[in-house]
């Protein structure tokens, strides 16, 4: 038995199958006899207890500065939060309620209190709440999964969803394969997924059926999940795996060459990251630098935002591991799907159409001060380029950069040094295509960013797995939109980078470099493979692809040319 899902992480994995459950127990909403009232008190404090020590265990495993550390300290800090073991303890105590349910009533509050300070990202951390909710409920029954952590042969885990901080748990050593029934490409375990290496299957509706350790075989090249695949199942995707291997160990030979074309032409291949510990892998792939560094990754789940200094130590850190490679820094995205309970935004029917990236900064000076502050600072001791999100008009950028004289002055006032800056935005919707002649003058480069391009473009959510099914990155729309930023900007001789999921197809690359593509920022993950791609053949033969590429108005036949192009 098979069924299929999105690929997000690339391989082939064997394993028993583990399944985590949402832990949907029926709760006991009888009151409590107050001779029992006690014993339900202690029985909460253990539970409390046990997830404490799962959690912690989960981040003595982790570095201070990775993606995950701060997800599991949120729900540490939550659970140490002696006004909320007091609300649950009060809950049990005076109105009688059993432990699950004082969880459950006290969580939903927390939540919900999340979600009336009209933030869309604390939106996304009040269902972290409930999960935690959850999980201390499963420990209340003597039903929580904590023999996760003792796993002693290679799993498939499933499940219906998985929080950052679930994630962050798990063994990844054991872990050989994730699947998922919701999520997509851009959702935050695709990002951590691919960053851990882990092949992984999202929007995979598998049987309800399935039960724990039944065998497995995950084929996330194809995209499909096995159920007790036969031999004959085993020994195909066995063969494609050991293939893959073999692919990507010989891609090794392309880490220390350049980046060209067989005609010597020259592209430039950057890393999308979110943290110190992914920069330190850069020479692991022969990177150029980083063309995408996510700074909101920082904030996702922090209980407060990073100071000045402590945004500058980090900039300087990563300034000096790139040892004067390209460092381009993205201003915070703030807003749509992103999870960060340290700030708060209005309430807002459609996020993802509201105050986002630079549009919030705008609104919220002290928190871009700090951050442009910091990245002054930073500057002084290592080249930086800096570019905003969300930029639709030249309007915005005359505020971005009055502001940054602003800070200037303050640094002169403090008698901070600071050094000098290259400008960008990211291209991500129509009206910043349509605009872009009128603030190149402004800029030192740009960077297309194509989830979100395709998204506004096609009016279509990138988080739902449906639309991007009929709608997906790669279309003519898509291909007319990006030349057409390629050549206003080549117009004003301003280089041109495309950061989006789209530039991690080898397929799609060299169209996009014959096109006129400058750079192209991938994930880490992705980018040996991409540069065999690019050196595989000469620029006129990318040149004419892209052309015929350009003449194709369905979708479905500009997958199939891409698939035969080459």
């Amino acid at each position: 038995m098979s069924t299929s899902g999105i690929v997000v992480s690339s391989g082939i994995a064997f394993g028993q199958s583990r399944i985590l459950h949402q832990h949907s127990t029926e709760l006991d909403y009888q009151l409590l006899p107050l001779s029992k009232v006690k014993a339900e008190q202690i029985k909460l404090s253990h539970a409390i207890e046990q997830v404490l020590q799962l959690l912690q265990s989960g981040l003595h495993r982790l570095e201070a500065d990775c993606d995950n550390y701060q997800l599991i300290e949120a729900d540490i800090l939550l659970l140490e939060d002696e006004e909320l073991t007091h609300q649950l303890l009060t809950s049990i105590g005076e109105q009688q309620f059993t432990a699950s349910v004082a969880v459950k009533r006290v969580f939903a509050q927390q939540a919900n209190q999340m979600l009336a300070m009209e933030d869309p990202y604390l939106a996304n951390r009040a269902e972290d709440v409930l999960c935690l909710g959850s999980r201390l409920i499963a420990a209340i029954n003597g039903s929580i999964e904590h023999d996760l952590e003792n796993l002693t042969y290679p799993t498939i885990l499933l499940a219906t969803d998985l929080t950052p901080a679930e994630f962050a748990t798990l063994p990844l050593d054991k872990i050989n394969g994730i699947v998922l029934k919701t999520g997509g490409l851009t959702s935050h375990t695709a990002i951590l997924a691919r960053s851990a290496g882990i092949p992984a299957l999202l929007s995979c509706d598998f049987d309800e059926a399935l039960t724990n350790n039944q065998q497995i075989a995950l084929d996330a090249l194809s995209g499909y999940l096995h159920i007790n695949p036969d031999q004959e199942v085993i020994n195909r995707l066995e063969r494609i795996g050991s293939e893959d291997k073999l692919r990507k160990s010989r891609l090794q030979k392309f880490k220390d060459l350049p980046t060209e074309t067989r005609d010597k032409h020259q592209v430039s291949l950057l890393a999308n990251v979110g943290s110190l510990s992914e920069i330190s892998h850069l020479s692991d792939v022969g990177a150029d630098g980083i063309g995408l560094f996510r700074t909101e990754f920082m904030l996702m789940n922090a209980s407060q935002m990073p100071s000045e200094d402590v945004q500058y130590g980090l900039y300087c850190d990563a300034v000096q591991l790139l040892d004067g490679k390209t460092f381009t820094i993205r201003t915070f995205d703030i807003g749509a799907d992103k999870e960060l309970p340290c700030l708060s935004l209005p309430q807002e029917v459609n996020p993802a159409l509201g105050f986002r990236g630079a549009r919030y900064s705008l609104v919220h000076t002290d928190l871009l001060k700090s951050q442009l502050k910091a990245i002054l600072r930073a500057a002084n001791h290592g080249p930086i380029r800096l570019m905003f999100p969300m930029i639709n008009q030249v309007e915005e950028l005359d505020l971005l950069f009055k502001m940054i004289e602003e800070c200037k002055t303050e640094l002169i006032d403090e008698e901070r040094g600071f050094g000098e800056l290259s400008y960008g935005i990211v291209v991500e919707t129509p009206s910043a295509v349509l605009n872009l002649a009128s603030m190149l003058p402004l800029l030192d480069f740009i960077s297309i960013g194509t989830n979100d391009l395709t998204q506004y473009a096609m009016a279509a959510d990138r988080t739902n797995p449906d639309l991007t099914k009929i709608y997906p990155s790669l279309s003519p729309s898509i291909l007319k939109l990006i030349k057409m930023t390629i050549d206003t900007a080549k117009e004003a001789n301003i280089p041109v980078s495309l950061c989006g999921e789209l530039a991690s197809n080898p397929l799609v690359a060299p169209i996009l470099i014959g096109m006129g593509i400058d750079e192209l920022s991938v994930n880490l993950n992705s980018l040996l493979e991409l540069k065999s791609t690019i050196c595989n053949n000469e620029l006129a033969a990318y040149i004419k692809c892209s052309e015929e590429a350009l003449l194709i108005q369905r979708i479905d036949e500009l997958n199939h040319y891409v698939s035969h192009c080459y």
